[in-house]
């Protein structure tokens, strides 16, 4: 495990490294394609397309969306580890893509060492709803329900990310028994949940705060350290002595392995300046994301220090994949 998390470290370091080829002094000369691991409509698709709008217009050229859900991440992963390392084609997502949800799933796939890390994008915290049908408006009131009626409750999440790892953790440190429902990603899970097909869902404040704020779900538990200012009145998980530490989640973009140095500069530089413009960071302040520039090595330590967490709660809830 120390051999698989230094890899990508050590990735990001042969990439500042390596010579860089004639071509790559004039990257990009065509069409750059981000592809992202879930359908539209959910947070990881909408952090995509507010960055990419932005590198387009610094980059010169086109910056375009490819969304390749299912999986867990493992499709649209294996896609671009396969893909020529020159920069055109690049994959966003979190640490249930980049590194967990692949590993899990497809032993023969080391997603830590088959891509280039690039940079990182933004960070936020998950939050724990339920449908107004579901008869508990508090934290407590909602564990004795599902308690009481083991198996009722059902949740949505796409297996092998993160919203699934927290689920499991949730119902693990709460000894209850909810039934987990495979989506494809958030989008489809929002969909059934407000239309009541099924109960309880965690996902990023992106995603849900305004469907909260609208009354249309119910908020009970979030993930981070502190509550948030928006819903003083929903405690954290690790307050409430579910989760032993608050969780975070982030995205980041990396290549295929092996990318030049000057392209990967070059695209790290762009994204940065994404990061950096005052309507990106309006628009993220509206879905409750920070965004997170960064080095291509502090990705690749991102990557390290996280993975052993995420690997952990995998073993202690027993996720296994088909």
């Amino acid at each position: 495990m120390r051999r698989i998390l230094g890899s990508m470290a050590a990735a990001a370091c042969l990439a500042a490294a390596a010579p860089a080829p004639a071509t790559a002094q004039t990257f990009p000369e065509r069409t750059v394609k981000v592809v992202v691991p879930v359908p539209p409509g959910g947070s990881t698709d909408a952090v995509a397309r507010l960055v990419t709008l932005r590198m387009q217009a610094i980059l010169g050229q086109p910056v375009i969306i490819e969304n390749q859900p299912g999986a867990g991440g493992v499709i649209a992963a294996r896609a671009v580890a396969a893909a020529r390392p020159d920069g055109y084609t690049l994959l966003i997502g979190g640490i249930g893509t980049l590194a967990i949800g692949p590993v899990v799933k497809t032993p023969d796939f080391d997603p830590l060492t088959a891509f280039t890390p690039i940079a990182t994008l933004s960070n936020e915290n998950m939050v724990l709803v339920v449908n107004p049908k579901v008869p508990a408006s508090t934290l407590d009131a909602f564990i004795g329900y599902a308690k009481a009626n083991p198996g009722r409750l059902d949740y949505g999440a796409a297996p092998g990310i993160v919203p699934h790892f927290v689920s499991e953790l949730f119902k693990l440190k709460s000894g209850t028994d909810i039934v987990h429902i495979p989506y494809k990603g958030a989008g489809p899970v929002v969909t059934d949940l407000l239309g009541g097909q099924i109960d309880m869902a965690f996902n990023n404040k992106s995603v849900l705060l305004q469907l909260v704020k609208q009354g249309r779900l119910r908020a009970l538990a979030v993930t981070s350290a502190a509550r948030w200012p928006e819903l003083p009145e929903v405690p954290t998980l690790v307050e409430a002595g579910i989760f032993p530490y608050p969780l975070e989640v982030w995205w980041g973009i990396v290549g295929p392995a092996g990318m030049p140095r000057s392209v990967v500069e070059r695209l790290n530089g762009a994204i940065n300046a994404a990061l950096q413009s005052a309507e990106l960071r309006a628009s993220f302040a509206s879905l409750g994301i920070e965004p997170r520039p960064g080095t291509p090595q502090e990705f690749a330590a991102l990557l390290a220090q996280d993975a052993p967490r995420w690997f952990d709660i995998i073993r202690i809830t027993g996720i296994r994949m088909e």
